[in-house]
């Protein structure tokens, strides 16, 4: 499947075993069960997937293994970028041997804080040196600094720059669909935007919630293919609290709170990031229509489905 025919990407969650090391049989576990469920897309390494607390070797294993557990059945995406231009395309060409692995995710440079003209200079020489597409990924609230509309569309000229993940109002997402080729790939990456995004022409969206309402979500897509447009509205009334109440606490903490509730043995996070106590999960239960100890009690959990 080639990127353009993805609209549910899931930002897939790093899972740790008990001694806090990468867990690939749950990692495995968790992959088809999201594949089943109707995400036809991943992330692998991104900002839910922890990247920032992987180190290289680790990141290496498990885009290795990844690429391997997905063997082509939809696109996967890779957690490449850093605030260091030449350490970017040295990792990502590493990546880009890597069997499996499709794309390139490469953030706007964190902590540097470059201006415009630094962000064409730094998107530019990657998507020349790198062996594989480049993904933009433009996510002001994590990396202190905004990637502009006319920004975007200038590399979206790059014939190795397929695509953008978009943190960012619904007006900017809709001069970038409006403007850019039609081959450059347009992804929301706020769960909440998810219908807006696709109604607006955009390819769909990068989503955390996903591992948890991949079956609504993927309702409410094809809801909206059928001009069901009611039912999509009532999905996506339905998920936007539940959405929210994700970020509630450090991300990815809550989601997988939820996971391991549902017995896909993601463990806990890595510091700087703690794992919800009771009163938390109490606490995000309530958010998501659960009982308050749903998250605490070893019973299987049912997230509830909407009746559309």
């Amino acid at each position: 499947m080639q990127l353009q025919d993805a609209d549910l990407i899931t930002a897939i969650v790093t899972p740790f075993d008990e001694q806090g090391q990468i867990d690939f049989a749950a990692l495995r576990n968790l992959t088809e069960y999201l594949i089943e469920q109707g995400s036809n897309g991943f992330v692998i390494g991104g900002t839910t997937g922890e990247t920032p607390t992987l180190s290289h070797e680790e990141k290496l294993a498990l885009y290795r293994e990844f690429g391997q557990i997905v063997n082509g059945r939809v696109p996967v995406i890779a957690g490449i970028g850093s605030n260091n231009t030449q350490e970017t395309i040295e990792f990502g060409n590493e990546v880009a041997a890597l069997s499996g692995i499709d794309y390139g995710l490469v953030v706007v440079p964190p902590y540097n804080k470059p201006n415009q003209k630094g962000m064409l200079a730094h998107f530019s020489k990657v998507a020349d040196e790198l062996q594989m597409p480049v993904i933009i990924y433009n996510i002001p609230g994590r990396t202190g600094v905004k990637m502009e509309v006319a920004t975007i569309l200038k590399l979206a000229q790059h014939d190795n720059i397929a695509g953008i993940k978009q943190c960012a109002d619904l007006t900017e997402l809709a001069a970038i669909v409006d403007h850019s080729p039609a081959n450059f790939a347009v992804f929301t990456g706020e769960d909440a935007q998810a219908l807006d995004a696709r109604v607006l022409g955009a390819n769909g969206v990068v989503s955390v919630a996903s591992h948890l309402y991949a079956k609504q979500m993927r309702e409410m897509y094809d809801a909206l293919y059928d001009g069901n447009y009611a039912k999509s509205g009532r999905l996506i009334r339905w998920l936007i609290p539940r959405m929210q109440a994700l970020f509630m606490f450090p991300s990815p903490a809550p989601v997988k709170a939820v996971l391991n509730a549902q017995g896909f043995k993601t463990g806990g996070c890595r510091l700087p990031i703690l794992a919800l106590d009771d009163a938390e999960k109490g606490q995000l239960a309530k958010r998501l229509g659960l009982a308050e100890n749903a998250l605490a009690s070893k019973l299987p959990l049912d997230l509830g489905e909407e009746q559309a």
